[in-house]
């Protein structure tokens, strides 16, 4: 902690920020050793730390640390945490509470003002980039919205391997798994482009290298591939945005508790087998085709069936479990809400159109 708590520390100190809000959650505080941060980075300084209670991004908790922001008025937001964390931090210093906020963020009208603060935001977990991202999310009445804005995007970020280490392994698999959709959904994405491929094909590479072994036996070092990976997937989506496997995630986490990356997982391969059957009715600017052809020549694979047995393999091994049975989801029974919690913002981004026929089919197709 010592060497973070001085880098931490450098930014502070060069840019003069002598009130400071720490937000981040109670494990995330105990990986980055806080009790140290509070000694050697936040001496001499105005600080108020905000450990946040929900596991996911929700209108409530957001509205409190807004009020937060705005009694205390720092000079500096600092967001230790993983995505959740981020995402609060990213939002409450730019929204505007007002009474008919609710509804706005109903419509994806969500009134953002100008910055309140500084923000510095340090990754606890190697999964969304969301320290580099122009979006972030949150969820009302159990429905997940997605937000757009460069307001959003932090002024600092860093990144320290040691921070991720500790997290359990199915915090690391989940957040991990995140990080290799977001860079294979880019690929295909209808927004992507030469730059956000050149980022996604990237984090592949290190993803791909070390995921497993960072799951099974952590160090330093694979520790700050997985990072490195992280932030280059999120530098893919900032352009690319994400795709069908994301928009679908949303209500499996909100209703059965199912972590972000795990729930991305669920219907994964049936995604990406659907838009390959499917190359003739791409609605995209590039060649579709071209686009699998790299990830086939990624992941060291032949075709489409290859590519699906390998992510299987890679679920398998980071113990990402997709039987729904297991993980006590009733398709049948939960669907309606399960479809009225899809993002459809995301969606439109899969480069071939899936409507709700489509999307029936293609979660209840038998493996």
């Amino acid at each position: 902690m010592r060497n973070s708590s001085k880098e931490i520390k450098k930014i502070i100190d060069k840019k003069n920020f002598n009130k400071i809000l720490l937000i981040t959650g109670k494990n995330s505080f105990g990986a980055c050793d806080g009790e140290i941060l509070k000694e050697e980075v936040f001496k001499n300084k105005k600080y108020l730390i905000y450990f946040k209670n929900s596991e996911i991004p929700v209108y409530d908790e957001l509205i409190k640390i807004t009020k937060k922001i705005q009694s205390f008025k720092p000079d500096l937001i600092l967001a230790i945490g993983g995505g959740t964390v981020i995402d609060y931090a990213k939002m409450s210093n730019v929204v505007d509470i007002r009474p008919d906020l609710p509804d706005l963020i109903n419509n994806y009208s969500f009134p953002f003002n100008n910055r309140k603060s500084k923000l510095a935001v340090i990754p606890t977990t190697a999964g969304s980039g969301a320290e580099v991202t122009s979006n972030a999310v949150i969820y009302l009445k159990g429905i997940k919205y997605s937000f757009e804005s460069n307001l959003l995007i932090p002024d600092y970020f860093l990144l320290f391997p040691e921070f991720l280490i500790s997290a359990p392994k199915k915090i690391k698999a989940s957040a991990g798994f995140d990080a290799i959709a977001q860079a294979l959904e880019s690929l295909i994405s209808r927004k992507s482009n030469t730059e956000s491929v050149n980022f996604a094909s990237k984090s592949l590479d290190l993803s791909l290298k070390n995921y497993i072994s960072f799951l099974e036996s952590p160090t330093l070092e694979n520790a700050e591939k997985m990072s490195i990976a992280s932030n280059l997937a999120g530098k893919a989506i900032n352009i690319s945005k994400t795709t069908a496997p994301h928009a679908t995630s949303y209500p499996f986490t909100y209703l059965f508790n199912i972590s972000h990356g795990h729930a991305v997982s669920l219907f994964f391969e049936k995604f990406f087998s659907f838009n390959f059957e499917n190359l003739s009715k791409s609605d995209v600017s590039f060649s579709l085709k071209d686009r699998f052809d790299l990830i086939f020549r990624i992941f060291c694979v032949g075709n489409i069936k290859e590519l699906c047995d390998k992510i299987n393999n890679i679920k398998k091994k980071a113990d990402l479990d997709d039987n729904l049975s297991n993980l006590g989801v009733d398709l049948k029974q939960n669907f309606d809400e399960i479809l009225n919690g899809i993002n459809l913002l995301r969606l439109g981004n899969n480069p071939v159109k899936i409507d709700k026929e489509i999307l029936k089919k293609i979660i209840f197709k038998e493996d």
